[in-house]
Formats: structure tokens, sequence, C-alpha cells
């Protein structure tokens, strides 16, 4: 048998075969490797060259809205460090070059815009050169605890948007965006608040505004997950935050008054508030008498038990917070003993409460014509 190490011995034929073709393949390989690392070396290469001097842009369209003032007397380029600052613009490049394509762009006026957060920068300039309904006309504002009624009879003082109008539009709630919850009720729903009112501003935009601020709130509270913690309907808690908003001003009050509501209403208790029947028969008084007391609405809470069947007042973000958050405690009743300076008192029993009555009706009596108007 022939030594594999004897130098005399050639290799046969087919094993050169083998060994150039094993040769031929490392270089292949080798010569693949090269091509694709250069590939890959030329693709980042390239891709960073093309990112070379990119500006800052927001893709658009936008998203929240945001109003932006801008100043009088402000140059283009101020103005768009407050564009930059509010993240309605992503960077100064950005703007700077919009700018310089828009030879309008000197005839942006001062005042407030309604704008959107992350526009793209050519968008957010041509919305400042033709603002439409973007531009602000003025603000108005509409306060805690107001009915229905009365919001808007304060909406036709502060926008000038006639009555009827407004009327007319809170005879169409399914265009109001309201919650589903809601009913189709607005009572309750348009948010108390400061808005901004534009040229282009309808009675329907206004109360869509209202209602879209009452929604944001909510999801911001987490009033539906809270409602079901508290195994109550959001509307439910709604109407409580109602009720909060007409019987307590003090920061402190407002959970203890929910937890006195809901202790009530799960020992089927009624819940006998002043505010309920002010709100059934339209009055104009604090208190309210014996007669006052008999009335037959379902809203009279010391003749019906449970909620009454809808929000008496517009609640703010406060009274909405403690209803969804009610105070721990075991007290059944409240009265506010000094209209004043809202102090309230919560007892657990019947005896108690009659006492802190008996306060308030001292107080009253001091302070004549305080509690009837």
């Amino acid at each position: 048998m022939t030594s594999m190490l004897d130098p005399d011995v050639k290799p046969s034929p087919a094993r050169e075969i083998v060994h150039k073709g094993k040769g031929c393949l490392a270089v292949l390989v080798a010569a693949a490797v090269l091509v694709f690392g250069g590939y890959l070396v030329y693709d980042r290469v390239g891709g960073l060259l093309d990112g070379w001097g990119e500006v800052a842009d927001y893709p658009g369209p936008g998203k929240g809205s945001i109003t932006v003032t801008v100043p009088d007397g402000a140059t283009v380029s101020q103005i768009g460090d407050v564009l930059v600052e509010n993240k309605v613009v992503q960077s100064e490049e950005a703007w700077n070059e919009a700018v310089a394509s828009e030879e309008r762009s000197t005839s942006i006026q001062p005042g407030r815009y309604v704008m959107q957060t992350e526009m793209r920068a050519i968008d957010a300039l041509t919305l400042l050169i033709n603002p439409g309904e973007s531009r602000v006309r003025s603000q108005f504002t509409v306060q805690e605890g107001l009915r229905l009624s009365a919001q808007v009879d304060a909406l036709v003082k502060g926008t000038k948007i006639k009555k009827s109008a407004y009327e007319k539009a809170l005879d169409k709630p399914k265009s109001l965006g309201l919650p589903a919850y809601a009913k189709s009720r607005p009572e309750g729903f348009l948010f108390p608040d400061t808005y901004e009112l534009t040229a282009q501003s309808s009675a329907t935009s206004v109360l869509r505004q209202m209602t879209s601020r009452f929604n944001d709130v909510a999801e911001e509270i987490d009033l539906e997950s809270q409602a079901k913690k508290l195994d109550r309907s959001p509307y439910e808690l709604v109407i409580v935050a109602s009720i909060i908003e007409k019987e307590v001003r003090a920061e402190g009050d407002r959970a203890k008054v929910a937890r006195v509501l809901y202790n009530r209403l799960d020992k089927g208790e009624p819940l006998g508030l002043d505010s309920t029947v002010i709100y059934a028969e339209n009055l104009k008084t604090n208190t309210t008498t014996p007669k006052d007391r008999a009335s037959t609405s379902k809203y009279n809470t010391y003749k019906y038990a449970g909620l009454p069947p809808g929000p008496i007042s517009a609640p703010g973000q406060a009274a909405l917070e403690a209803a969804a958050n009610p105070a721990d405690g075991d007290w059944m009743y409240f009265v506010t003993v000094n209209f004043d300076t809202g102090e309230t008192k919560f007892s657990k029993t019947q005896a108690e409460h009659d006492k802190y009555v008996k306060e308030f009706q001292a107080w009253c009596k001091a302070k004549a014509g305080r509690c009837d108007s």
C-alpha cells in the first residue's frame, strides 16, 4: 500500500480537480464577501450623504389643536421661534425654507391663531398667511355650575351669536360630538371653560368646542373606568358632579359630598337636596320652602329616591374628579352653614345633622336676605 507521505507519488487527476475546485470556490466566496461588504458600506455612506444637510420638518398634517399668539411687531424669524417653541414647526431651518419659498410671508398679522402641533412648516406658514376660520376673533368664558339655558345666555353674550342659532344647534344633539352615554342630552356636557372664537365660528362649532373639551377632561380623569369601579354609569357620575358643583365650592369638600351621595344612594335614602328642587322649579333662591319641596318633578330629591333624571348644571373638572373619586367615610348628611365662607359640615347621624341645620338657620337669621336670594 502506497504511503501518502511518499513524495514520488503524484495526486490523481480527480484529486487535482477537487483541489482546484476548492480554490476557485474560496476565491468566489471572498469576492462575494468583498462585493456585499462594499455594497453595505456604499448603502450606509450613501444614506448618510442623502441625509446630510436634510432639514428637520414634521411630516404633517398635524395633531392636537393649539392656540398660538403672534406678537405685535414680531419679525418672520421671531414668529418661527414661537412656532418651534410651541411644537407647531419642528425646526427654524424648516421655517426659513418655507419663508424663502413664499413672497407673502411678511404679510402675517399679529393676533391669535388656532393651529395644530407637528405641522409641516409650509402648511403652518400658509395658514398664517390665509388664516380664515383659524384667526381668533376673541375669547369667551362660560363659568361652572350653570344650567343649560343659562349657558346659552352666557354664550349669546360672549360670542354675539344669536340665541336662536344656539337653540337650533341644540335641537340636533347628534351633531355636537356628545359622548354616547350622554343619551343625546347636552345638559351637563357643555364644559365650562375659556374658549377661542374665530372669525368663522358658528353656534354648532362653539358647542362642539365645549363638548370636545368635556370629552378630553373625561378621558383625562378616566371617567368611564372610574364609573365602572363605583358600579355606576358614566352618566350617573356626571349627574353627581353636577350636584357637587351646585352644593359646595371648597376643594376639600367635593369628594366628601360625593361620598355622602353614594352612601345615601346605596342605602336607598332620598338625597334631599335643595339644589335639585331649585333646578326643577327654576328658582332664583339659595334655599327652598315646604311648598317648593312638594314639587312633583322627578328632580325633587326630597320626594323621590335615587338620582335626578339628568345633570342639574355643567360641572367643572374638580367636580367631575370628585364624583369619580369619592372620599372614604360613612357620612350620611352635609349642610353648608355659611354661604359667605362656604363652610360645610358633615355628619353620620340625623341628630348631629339637625344641630348643624340649626347653626345654618341662625346664620341665615343674622344675614337677612342671604338665604333666599
